[in-house]
């Protein structure tokens, strides 16, 4: 009998995804596969223009027309900006959205990137994919969910601008070329209105639907292709091996094809 892959992509803020990893997720689903984008905060500081609460229900409703447009899921598990930590109340938290997702796949922030949010959410979801499949974790969640099965295979998107906290460009296992999907990955982010005014104020971005292309386009070249995509695996122990990803996508890790992978 057949199975259906799950996978989540799991980041720090509404847009995260989109930047780095929202092409391949629409690979996936052209394959079959379910998907839930999650994000660890609302998003409640982009703004300068509008207070918290307003600024955080704006950015979920672009954040669930974004995900949608693949016919995604859209999960927030509320923390705040700038305030996410590497503590025991937050490793329960997340352990519980994995559980309550039950991914087979995840795609998370990289260990080492600009902004804390993105470190921390990185952590925090290599912890919980680890303790997501240990019984006696108990989250201490209201009617939580069972645990998993095992080890989900994790994977890490690039860092802002493909670099580390010194400027030096950050280790990549393998690419994904987006270009069938590209238009998709750019509509998913012009969902995120809310952001091009924050993101000219605060990070010198005026057009970031251009940023996000000129991204693709870098890593395109790097494998002779138009637009592409880069990551890393999580291969510490006892994570999973194979690379799953490149399996369901029927992709060598060059944008070269290979036969899809077929759930069993």
């Amino acid at each position: 009998m057949s199975t259906t892959i799950r996978v989540l992509a799991i980041h720090a803020h509404p847009d995260d995804v989109e930047f780095q990893c929202a092409g391949t997720l629409a690979l996936l689903r052209e394959g079959g596969s379910e998907v839930t984008i999650a994000t660890m905060t609302p998003g409640d500081c982009g703004s300068a223009e509008h207070d918290c609460a307003t600024i955080a229900e704006i950015r979920r409703g672009e954040a669930r027309a974004s995900a949608a447009l693949i016919g995604a899921g859209y999960l927030c598990l509320e923390f705040r900006d700038l305030a996410i930590f590497n503590d025991d109340d937050s490793r329960r938290r997340v352990v519980e959205a994995l559980r309550r997702t039950r991914p087979d796949l995840v795609l998370t922030a990289p260990p080492v990137d600009y902004h804390c949010d993105h470190e921390m959410t990185s952590r925090l979801v290599r912890d919980a994919c680890f303790g997501a499949s240990c019984p006696n974790y108990a989250t201490r969640q209201w009617d939580p969910a069972p645990p998993l099965r095992g080890i989900p295979h994790l994977y890490y998107v690039d860092p802002m601008e493909g670099v580390d906290l010194e400027g030096q460009p950050a280790a990549v296992d393998f690419h994904v070329d987006v270009t069938s999907v590209f238009e998709t990955k750019v509509r998913m982010l012009a969902c995120h209105v809310s952001q091009r005014a924050w993101l000219q104020r605060q990070h010198g971005m005026d057009e970031y639907l251009a940023s996000q292309a000129r991204w693709a386009a870098h890593r395109g070249k790097e494998i002779g292709g138009e637009k592409a995509e880069a990551f890393r695996q999580c291969k510490g122990h006892p994570y999973p091996q194979d690379n799953l990803l490149l399996k369901l996508i029927g992709q060598d890790g060059r944008g070269r094809p290979t036969a899809r992978s077929k759930p069993s």
